[in-house]
């Protein structure tokens, strides 16, 4: 049973000026817009990280799930994990085993080559978890939330490299830590007082939220190649923290070096 995480997606208020900030500071290309957000009453960018995504997503008009997640959470963040299984039967056993435990299906879509599965955010916790599945089964290649191929001259990884962890925080890390290692079958491991799982790609760490934001996507590792070249995009971006730490789009971004 193989799970990578292909996709990351943060919510903003506005769109440009944190896709502007992203692609400063971290060195990466816009690369796809899906007009097809528009029906969720959304904008948004993608960008590959390494053979990866990130996505920003931003409300273009009231009374969205987007907007009331922005609400709930007090600005910008982390909103979506989003996985892509090997096989469709490893897609249907996580949907299975997150039904079983009451996690609620937020949307789906079976089609002939790719099916989606969005399990719920409130029962998730601290995000959204996406698990998709396409005919090409292809972990560094064709990715339909991309529009398939066609990205492959946008990737830069001369500045940042890759993702390596995703850091999800609540007020009980180990009933997140728990209800994600049963969902995706995977075992939970600590090291020190950090609970974690291990997808084929990176790690979900989860941790005590701590920042007065409560359950949420709260940050993000990355391979980075260039970091003096970050730390003096995001000072002039007054997103410098510390030499190891960024903050972009209220997401925690540490750095280490590939």
């Amino acid at each position: 049973m193989i799970i990578q995480l292909r996709q990351i997606c943060l919510v903003a208020r506005e769109l440009a000026p944190t896709i502007n900030n992203l692609t400063h500071i971290f060195g990466i290309n816009s690369c796809y817009v899906d007009p097809g957000v528009g029906k969720w009453g959304l904008e948004n960018t993608l960008m590959p990280i390494g053979r990866n995504f990130l996505e920003v997503v931003a409300p273009v008009k009231d009374g969205t799930a987007g907007g009331r997640y922005l609400d709930r959470r007090g600005g910008d963040g982390g909103y979506m994990v989003i996985t892509q299984a090997a096989d469709k039967s490893t897609q249907r056993a996580v949907r299975q085993r997150a039904r079983d435990r009451g996690v609620r299906v937020a949307m789906e879509s079976e089609r002939e080559n790719w099916n989606i599965c969005q399990l719920h955010p409130r029962d998730m916790i601290a995000s959204f978890l996406e698990i998709d599945w396409d005919r090409h089964d292809d972990f560094n290649g064709n990715w339909m939330p991309v529009g398939g191929t066609g990205w492959e001259d946008k990737v830069a990884q001369d500045v940042t490299v890759d993702y390596l962890a995703v850091e999800l925080q609540g007020p009980d890390p180990i009933e997140i830590a728990e209800l994600w290692g049963h969902v995706t079958d995977l075992p939970v491991t600590r090291d020190g007082a950090v609970l974690s799982i291990a997808l084929n790609n990176v790690t979900i760490r989860f941790v005590e939220a701590t920042d007065g934001r409560g359950a949420g996507l709260g940050g993000i590792d990355l391979a980075v190649r260039d970091r003096d070249r970050i730390l003096t995009a995001a000072r002039a971006r007054d997103c410098y923290v510390s030499d190891d730490r960024v903050d972009v789009c209220g997401v925690r971004w540490m750095l280490q070096d590939a």
